[in-house]
């Protein structure tokens, strides 16, 4: 009987970082189900041949109905990409609660309720992978991104206590931690802090993104791994 193909879910799968990802995944056999705010999620899942469904990572309604229509079209779930838009900036302390509960739907809240929705159905499946796309100012905080590296940070910690819980089912989890990346445009100032001398790319990202939602790393779990070009300084 022939090998089912895996199915990956990707949020904010639309353009940038998002869009790469999908069509990478789409180049190594996976059906694909997109979703993002815009209606690039419809354009690129037609350009993959999958799904493309609008809605916000921050509701909960949204997330249900992007797990619903995945397994109605493809009856499985193999890997899912929790990719977000950026959260609110600011100064420290001049940014709102608002902003704060806006950045915990965006960056945490996201990923729990997927993984909610989602984990029964990899259990079944004898075991899944996912991978959370965060930032390398997670563990050297940047004052530019004060809700970002907080949150993010916490990110890291409910990755590692999910990876420990569900490892005994073959569901693994990592976090990618990218740098400065091409999908925004940075200022030459950059540059000089980075030792590689230049800006990632989202193929860059899409790449490292693949192997960790394929069996190539099938023995990481729990892990963060940076991809900034050798700007973070921690051993």
């Amino acid at each position: 009987m022939a090998q089912e193909k895996k199915v990956a879910i990707v949020t904010a799968g639309g353009g940038g970082i998002g869009r790469a990802i999908a069509l990478e995944l789409r180049d190594r056999g996976y059906d694909l189900a997109l979703m993002s705010r815009s209606d690039a999620c419809e354009k690129t899942g037609a350009e993959v041949e999958g799904l493309g469904i609008r809605g916000s990572v921050t509701e909960a309604q949204d997330l249900s109905r992007l797990v619903e229509a995945t397994m109605g079209r493809f009856g499985r779930i193999d890997s899912v990409v929790c990719h977000t838009a950026h959260p609110p900036k600011g100064d420290l302390l001049a940014i709102d609660d608002e902003a704060w509960h806006l950045g915990l739907d965006m960056l945490i809240l996201n990923v729990v309720r997927l993984t909610r929705a989602i984990t029964p159905i990899m259990e079944e499946q004898g075991g899944g992978t996912w991978v959370n796309i965060s930032t390398f100012a997670a563990f050297e905080p940047e004052q530019a991104l004060p809700v970002s590296c907080t949150l993010r940070a916490g990110l890291s910690a409910f990755a590692k206590l999910y990876a420990d819980r569900y490892a005994g089912a073959n569901i693994r989890m990592n976090n990618v931690l990218p740098g400065f990346i091409d999908s925004l445009q940075h200022s030459d100032t950059v540059l000089p802090r980075i030792p590689m001398g230049r800006i990632g790319t989202v193929d860059e990202i899409a790449k490292t993104t693949a192997f960790l939602v394929s069996d190539d790393s099938g023995y990481m779990t729990g892990q963060n791994l940076i991809v900034d070009g050798g700007i973070t300084r921690h051993l």
